[in-house]
């Protein structure tokens, strides 16, 4: 593979109309994924069902060099998270993996399957918004 290349990996639980289809922390397989030759790993972390940051530790102690994407803004509804929610599970993070390895997205794309999920193009644009000035205010 070119040195440029990144790999990524992002594990779903299922986006379709809103729905998923499993629950569950990353603990029963977080051994594995820090096995696997991925330099990003996109987890969803936008509800309960996700489970507890701790694995991303497991993830990260195995291999310090990748980076960890917590989902933590829904694709699933247009309720718009709060920012100092946002900002507060991140700084969670930071005791388990540095700063500098974690990184803010969506939990999942709006549009996984061609019915997508049940919120509006401007809910969509309303929650990038937020996660970019989420990631400007907390990376800099």
């Amino acid at each position: 593979m070119p040195d440029d290349l990144t790999l990524a990996t992002h594990i779903c639980r299922g986006n379709f109309k809103s729905t998923f289809l499993f629950s569950g922390g990353y603990e029963p397989v977080a051994t594995y994924l820090a096995q696997l030759n991925y330099d990003r790993f996109f987890l969803e972390y936008d509800s309960d069902r996700a489970g507890d940051l701790a694995p991303i530790k497991n993830i990260w102690n195995n291999r310090s060099n990748v980076s960890i994407v917590l989902g933590l803004v829904t694709s699933k509804s247009g309720k718009l998270e709060k920012k100092e929610a946002l900002i507060k599970r991140i700084n969670e993070a930071t005791e388990l993996v540095p700063l500098k390895n974690l990184a803010l997205s969506t939990q999942c794309g709006f549009a996984s399957t061609e019915e997508g999920n049940v919120l509006t193009p401007e809910d969509q644009w309303n929650k990038i918004k937020l996660v970019v000035d989420t990631a400007k205010q907390v990376w800099g």
